[in-house]
């Protein structure tokens, strides 16, 4: 790609990153992210034919934001619980970054057809890596699937409420206690 492309290619996504954050990703257009980002929409449509290929590059780099979370959280000194508390802490947060995401994401686990699937496939993976380093700690049966939707059903109704932020940290100790064996 050459070098004025790629600079306009990284200010879309960087301008549409700010907007969805702010707007959620329903209320932004196209045509917004074209005027705030000062191209035209044909160069827009270039780099990104569907909001959700634009999306989907705003949410990239998620992917080695999500490994690291989970390799720190892994790697604490610390009981099993705590160390899944700061992943469900971590994935919770990440999901909330971008207003309307966490609800997007978590109703987008299972569905391969869906723009949303790579990022999806991220989150599971990394549960998957929580399920196999806690194995022992955890309630027999627990699977990704029932933590990614866990976790994500917390951060939707914190991005869609006026919770107070400590409102997220007890329903995840919640969710942990009942992952975590008796």
């Amino acid at each position: 790609m050459r070098a004025d492309a790629q600079r306009n290619r990284d200010r879309i996504v960087e301008v549409a990153r700010a907007l969805f954050r702010v707007k959620g990703f329903e209320a932004v257009s196209m045509d917004e992210v074209a005027k705030a980002a000062e191209v035209g929409p044909g160069t827009l449509y270039r780099h990104f034919p569907t909001k959700e290929s634009l999306y989907d590059a705003v949410l990239e780099a998620w992917a080695e934001k999500v490994n690291t979370a989970v390799d720190r959280a892994l790697t604490l000194d610390a009981p099993a619980r705590e160390r899944l508390l700061n992943w469900l802490t971590d994935y919770a947060s990440m999901l909330t970054e971008h207003k309307g995401a966490a609800a997007r994401i978590t109703a987008a686990l299972g569905d391969p057809g869906s723009p949303f699937a790579a990022k999806c496939q991220t989150y599971l993976g990394a549960n998957r890596r929580v399920i196999e380093a806690l194995d022992s700690a955890l309630r027999p049966g627990v699977d990704a699937m029932q933590i990614s939707r866990l976790v994500g059903g917390v951060a939707a109704v914190v991005d869609n409420s006026e919770l107070p932020a400590d409102a997220a940290a007890s329903m995840l100790a919640v969710v942990a206690d009942g992952l975590i064996a008796s």
